[in-house]
């Protein structure tokens, strides 16, 4: 890489980092004690409105300043979670649409990002209207994911990047991967280290998500959570559950509220159970996180990021959509994935496993449901969506809660002899490359 190719990718993030500091994006700001003026439940309103509804008596407000990774403050202290095939630039856009925050992209391997495998140069691409372009990696060995950040700085792909450590996924897990890898020390310290050292290099602020750790019986996220400081990341997120739970039971707040302890000079995110804006508010008050990761909650409901912001700027505005804006929604998904993958019959693939989460409440036949999970094409699509009731109303609790699947308790997959030891032997040194398989993970 030229010295001409890095001056030119470090002007680029001057000039994004410009626009963020004008209008909507506030400036740096400490990070300062959480306050909540009402915890009062959001109103519903009318059945079948789309648009936002107010009701100012019951107003939640969260005196939580702006969250500021490095040289970038993102005003609503909310990050989207990066989802395997659910957080490309269609679903991102539809989000930025309802409200402020981060928005990450699908994780990406560093070796297949290395390797300039043409779908991971997908995966790592960007709207140019997105303001921050969120990256996020996986990877096993500190030389490989070392030159897939070197290789995002350099050629200014990224203006912030996120490691991985959190990933539940079997093939991921039993290769030393993901949620497993910080139960090595060694390894993840070198991986994180040499992350930093290369992001430094660009100005590019970088930041880790992870889990509680394996199982209850081993617990990570104390050491690597300090590791992490110690290593000059810019903040930590924690998903309070274990790589065993995978996504069931309940995510263990109390661990989030003792890592904002134990870490009181970098932010601190919390993630998991946040199917609300309320659900929001009550994390904030009960951790102290300085802000908030959301995954499932937002699947097949964009219009959750106006109820964050809402609520972060003391609004009890809330979104409570009829059947006729979510058809609406669908389609406009549909029309942006076929956009974004070039391709009608890929875009309409992928939109079919969003149905039963955006239509999850609603009155929809079976027989209709069953032919939108496997609509061919934008004009069946329409066609289909025109069968349904547009009048029906927004259908209340049963439109909110969990969704998606969130499987159940089992062991975690790991490489032999894993958990003998915190430090990698030999034969684990050599075999763990190995766990960089595919272009994403889960």
């Amino acid at each position: 890489m030229t010295n001409a190719w890095r001056r030119a990718g470090k002007a680029g993030r001057e000039r994004r980092r410009t626009a963020n500091s004008g209008p909507g994006f506030a400036g740096p700001c400490d990070n300062g004690e959480v306050t909540a003026v009402s915890t009062l439940p959001a109103p519903t309103g009318p059945a079948g409105t789309g648009d936002a509804l107010d009701a100012p008596h019951g107003a939640l407000k969260l005196d939580l300043p702006p969250l500021t990774l490095g040289d970038i403050t993102v005003t609503t202290p909310v990050i989207l979670a990066p989802m395997a095939g659910i957080t490309n630039k269609a679903f991102r856009r539809l989000c930025r649409e309802y409200g402020g925050g981060l928005y990450v992209s699908e994780m990406v391997t560093s070796r297949a990002l290395v390797e300039r495998s043409p779908e991971s140069l997908r995966i790592i691409s960007h709207d140019d209207d997105e303001k921050v372009r969120s990256v996020q990696l996986y990877g096993v060995d500190p030389k490989t994911v070392g030159a897939a950040v070197r290789l995002l700085v350099e050629e200014d792909r990224a203006d912030h990047i996120d490691l991985n450590f959190g990933c539940p996924v079997p093939k991921v897990t039993r290769k030393g991967g993901g949620a497993a890898l910080p139960w090595k020390l060694d390894l993840f310290t070198g991986i994180v280290q040499t992350a930093v050292r290369e992001a430094s290099k660009g100005n590019v602020p970088l930041t880790i998500k992870m889990r509680k750790g394996i199982d209850e019986d081993h617990l990570t996220f104390r050491e690597a959570g300090k590791i992490a400081r110690d290593s000059g990341v810019a903040a930590v997120a924690l998903h309070g559950r274990t790589a065993s739970q995978f996504y069931s039971g309940t995510a263990d707040w109390n661990a989030i509220a003792e890592l904002r302890e134990a870490l009181p000079d970098i932010p601190v995110l919390g993630n998991g159970d946040i199917w609300s804006a309320e659900d929001a508010v009550r994390m904030v008050r009960q951790t102290g996180v300085d802000g908030v990761v959301i995954g499932r909650g937002c699947q097949g409901r964009p219009w959750l990021f106006g109820d964050l912001m809402n609520a972060f700027e003391g609004s009890a505005s809330r979104y409570r959509p009829g059947l006729g804006q979510v058809a609406d929604t669908v389609y406009r998904h549909a029309e942006l994935l076929v956009e974004t993958f070039g391709s009608e019959m890929m875009g309409l693939r992928d939109i079919r496993k969003h149905m039963a989460w955006y239509f999850k409440g609603y009155i929809v036949g079976g027989e209709l449901r069953a032919k939108l999970a496997t609509v061919p094409t934008l004009e069946v699509l329409r066609g289909l969506l025109d069968e349904l009731d547009k009048d029906s109303p927004y259908p209340g609790q049963d439109a909110e809660g969990p969704r998606g699947r969130a499987g159940s308790p089992k062991r975690t997959a790991l490489p032999e002899h894993w958990l003998d030891g915190r430090v990698l032997n030999e034969a684990q040194q050599a075999d763990i490359a190995a766990a960089e398989v595919d272009v994403s993970g889960g």
